[in-house]
This record gives structure tokens, sequence and C-alpha cells, in this order.
């Protein structure tokens, strides 16, 4: 039976690999993003594209609003957008502290904010019993990012997630969130990517590769099974051994 999948970030990356599994199932898909035009040259079959900013709550709401016409109920729902911010303008000032609460409150926006009001905006619509919310956060919510503010966002994702767990399993409703390592074929290096630290993060895992988006696409779509129904509450990490279960 096809299902309402939802997914923040969708259009690139881990969010893309994502989408096209569900698509594969014959499930209707939504893609959403800040950029119309990299959702609409997703190709993912059959999908819905919506361009919002969802760390507003004008964009969470015009999603609502959204998802209300064209399905009424959420089946599931992924929040794969976010990033460390590193492809946004930078703030110019003398004041160092100016540029740590730029850097801070940009990285809570991108990945706490989105999800957050994501999940709030649409909590009422998910399917129940059944329904699945699925959060992406990363390794460096274990063991930093180097700046702070990125591994700090992501980990404010794990507490939301065990609250939300709580209150909407009495509903029939799951709530997991998936941590991957060093994933290649993502924007999120970008360029920045030496062959130096490549060839360190891999050496890192104890199978000998970066993780791929179509690793973690796999775990997201598993816990959105019937299979997962009593998965809940829980961190999986994806990262081929870098960092040991917590």
């Amino acid at each position: 039976m096809a299902r309402n999948v939802v997914i923040s970030g969708g259009g690139t990356g881990i969010g893309l690999a994502t989408a096209r599994l569900f698509a594969a199932d014959g499930d209707q898909v939504l893609l959403l993003g800040r950029r119309a035009e990299v959702l609409e040259e997703a190709g993912v079959p059959g999908a819905l594209t919506l361009a919002a900013d969802l760390s507003r709550p004008r964009g969470a709401r015009a999603v609502e609003r959204f998802v209300a016409a064209e399905f009424g109920t959420v089946d599931v729902l992924i929040h794969s957008a976010g990033g460390s911010g590193g492809l946004e303008p930078r703030v110019e000032s003398d004041e160092p502290l100016d540029v740590v609460l730029h850097d801070w409150t940009l990285n809570f926006g991108l990945n706490t904010l989105t999800a957050a009001l994501l999940t709030e905006a649409l909590k009422d619509r998910l399917a129940d019993p059944g329904g699945r919310v699925l959060f992406l956060s990363s390794i460096a919510a274990f063991r930093g990012s180097g700046s702070g503010a990125y591994a700090a966002s992501k980990a404010a994702l794990h507490p939301y997630a065990h609250d939300l767990a709580r209150q909407l399993g009495p509903r029939g409703i799951t709530v997991n969130v998936v941590a991957p390592g060093y994933v290649e074929d993502t924007g999120f290096f970008g360029d920045a990517m030496s062959e130096e630290r490549r060839a360190r993060l891999v050496a890192e895992t104890s199978n000998g590769r970066a993780g791929t988006p179509g690793d973690v696409a796999a775990t997201l779509h598993f816990l959105a099974s019937h299979a997962a129904g009593h998965i809940t509450s829980q961190i999986i990490q994806v990262n081929g051994g870098a960092e040991r279960g917590h």
C-alpha cells in the first residue's frame, strides 16, 4: 500500500537517495528544500516538490498547508535538511563574538529548527498507528565538529527525538535518529575535502571505505518499514565503525 512520504533536503545527497528508494516502492513523495530549481531537477519519479525555508514558521506552515491539500496524512517524515553553514554568507565584523553568534544561530537554524518546526507543524497529520519520524544527525554529535556549533545543533536532535518518541508512542508512531559518519557524494563537504582528510576519515572505519548516500538511505528505509515497528527512541549510527555505539 502506497504511503505519503515527506523528505526535507530531498533534492540532493542523502535526501535524494532516500526519496528514490521510497518512490521505487510506489510511495508518494514530497521533496522539500530552499531551492526550487534543485528540487525540480532531482528527477524522482512522481515526486511532488515544494520550496520553503523550514527554519522559519512561515515555511513550515506553508508545508503544512500543502500537505493538507495534497496528502491529508503523512506516513513517513524524514528530516534530511541541514548543513554546517559553509555555503551561507559569512558575517563581517571586527567583534569575534559576532562571528560566534552568527555561526551558532546559523547552525541551529539549519539543523535543529528546520526539524523541530516541520515536525511540530505536521505532528497532528502523522498516520496513527504506523507513522514514522526520522531525523538525520551526525557522527559529530558524539565527537564534536571542530567548531562546536554544527555538532551541538545535531546533538540537540537526540533529546528532542526521545521526548517526541514518548509523546507519539501511544499513537503507534515511532521516532528515531540516524547518525552518519563520513559520506561521499554529498554537498556537505563541498570542495573543501583534501585527499589527506579523506584518507584519515576512511582509515577510522572498520570496513575501510567511505559511506554512501545509499547506505544511509537504506537505514532510513528500514526504520520506516513495518518490520521496524518496535524500534523507537534510538540513535542508529551508520559510519562503518568509525564511532562505536553509545
